[in-house]
């Protein structure tokens, strides 16, 4: 089971690349965020279309949420527990049903919370207090799960071409990096790490400074997996390529495959 996340920085104009890379990636589960879209204006049809099926969490202008599946979709859940006031639009969850086993599949758009401190920030840390205890949750269930999206954290220097620039930058200040390994100390295993090791491995590059053609990136795109989804993992890998195309996210897809 191949499975991908990507925020895609706007369904509407993002759209055409987002196609062209589903065509010739072919994964099973799409995670996508900050599709920036109601849910009724989602264009499901290019996604049925191609065989998927498309469960959203959307929200108008601003983050969005969705899951497309090739695969069975069950007990499809919307927003992180833990905060009935909170409006905005940033996790959805699904069963997805494979050849031998099934799977929980957890899409998220974790907080910036720049500018850092402020109201902001405060808003991150609370969030991410609420994914600490689904992450509880989700081990005790003892059934193969993986949390997966943006989570707009740098989790080492490794994984910034120019960590001095983000000291004071709300992805890589110290309590952010601490409330994520607070979570992978749980006993999850962050799949990108556990096959690929070492610097110049990127899944963000701003649009502004020619951030691109520099190389000058973050790795901010994550999958956390339980035990038992880390066991039937095969393979982890990032499609920086996708960075280098017409109109493309600043964001670049971000997979794995499972043995499923």
């Amino acid at each position: 089971m191949k499975i991908a996340t990507f925020n895609i920085n706007g369904i509407k104009a993002r759209l055409p690349a987002l196609l062209a890379w589903l065509d010739e990636a072919q994964p099973d589960v799409a995670l996508l965020q900050e599709i920036k879209s109601v849910d009724d204006a989602f264009p499901r049809q290019d996604f049925e279309e191609r065989g998927y099926n498309v469960e959203t969490h959307g929200q108008k202008s601003f983050n969005g949420v969705a899951i497309l599946s090739k695969l069975p979709l069950e007990d499809v859940t919307r927003g992180l527990p833990g905060d009935e006031s909170d409006e905005q639009a940033r996790w959805i969850e699904a069963t997805v049903m494979g050849e031998r086993d099934a799977i929980r599949i957890c899409g998220l758009y974790l907080p910036n919370g720049n500018p850092a401190p402020g109201p902001k920030y405060d808003y991150k840390l609370a969030w991410m207090e609420r994914l600490q205890t689904r992450a509880q949750q989700l081990l005790e269930g003892e059934m193969p799960a993986l949390m997966a999206g943006d989570y707009n954290i740098i989790p080492q220097a490794e994984d910034a071409a120019r960590p001095q620039d983000w000291t004071e930058d709300a992805l890589y200040r110290p309590e952010s990096r601490a409330a994520f390994r607070r979570i992978l100390n749980l006993g999850f295993t962050e799949a990108f790490r556990a096959r690929t090791q070492g610097p110049e491995h990127y899944s963000f590059w701003d649009y502004q400074a020619g951030a691109w053609q520099k190389n000058n990136g973050i790795r901010i795109d994550h999958f956390l997996l339980t035990p038992q989804a880390a066991d039937k993992m095969v393979d982890c890998k990032i499609d920086a390529h996708v960075r280098g195309r017409e109109k493309p996210s600043d964001h670049v897809p971000v997979w794995i495959e499972l043995d499923i």
